[in-house]
């Protein structure tokens, strides 16, 4: 947008934690179903930055914001000024905090790495538990499937997609998952990770376990932040701005 109003005014810096450029994460789904690869959700290539004079630093997230010096601190050690800087971190998937939820093989559903790891485990192993019954959770397992696992949706409702769906909507949504391959565990409520270095199974409050060679949690994401509360920029459940996306730091947007 800022091309578009003045393609010479202003000197652009984009700076990343991911070491791709930017892309498309709602593509994320036809990527793990093996329907697209990772250079057909790419949005702007490195050349498309290069060749707008934009500066595109990825891989070396932003760990500091010098807000009276108006300057952010990277994870290698630049020191880079601005005149304007915009917040945009996204959210993380927020991981159930229980016992075995810090093995190997226990993954959100978020980034290409995410998807990377279920490819490589999907040539692998066997079993798959997805931990959540919403969109991003049937997608994740949809594609699993399609990779050749058996997998496990475990919800703690009696309800598929409970945001989007009615009961009965949700039933015929899980009848035809389930002739795909699908199986579902309902009202379900998860109560360890097994496993001594890698996941090997999941347990449940009633004492009942499944195997499992990788747990994918898809129970909803949590706003990345923390950068924001280190430079004391006002938040709540996220970055409190204003209706032009202004923090309460006239020089900073989020």
């Amino acid at each position: 947008e800022l091309l578009k109003l003045a393609p010479e005014m202003y000197d652009i810096t984009v700076i990343g934690a991911e070491p791709h450029p930017n892309y498309n994460r709602i593509l994320l789904s036809p990527v793990l179903a093996g329907e697209k690869g990772l250079d057909d959700i790419i949005l702007n290539s490195r050349a498309w930055y290069a060749e707008h004079g934009i500066v595109l630093k990825t891989g070396d997230p932003v760990t500091s914001i010098d807000r009276v010096n108006r300057r952010v601190q990277t994870e290698s050690g630049d020191s880079i000024g601005y005149d304007r800087l915009l917040i945009a971190t996204g959210s993380s998937p927020f991981i159930i905090p229980i016992p075995g939820s810090q093995l190997e093989g226990v993954i959100g559903f978020r980034d290409i790495k995410d998807v990377d790891t279920m490819l490589e485990t999907a040539g692998r192993y066997e079993h798959a538990v997805v931990i959540g019954g919403g969109l991003l959770g049937l997608e994740a397992a949809n594609g699993l499937v399609k990779q050749g696992m058996k997998v496990k949706v475990v919800h703690l409702l009696d309800t598929l997609m409970e945001r989007q769906l009615d009961k009965p909507a949700a039933d015929l949504l899980k009848v035809a998952l389930e002739k795909r391959g699908l199986q579902f565990l309902m009202e379900a409520q998860t109560a360890a990770i097994l496993g001594e270095t890698r996941v090997t199974g999941v347990r449940f409050t009633d004492g009942s376990e499944i195997p499992a060679d990788l747990v994918v949690m898809a129970v909803g994401i949590r706003p990345n932040m923390a950068l924001a509360q280190q430079a004391d920029i006002y938040c709540e459940r996220g970055i409190v701005v204003s209706d032009t996306l202004q923090t309460f730091d006239p020089s900073i947007y989020a």
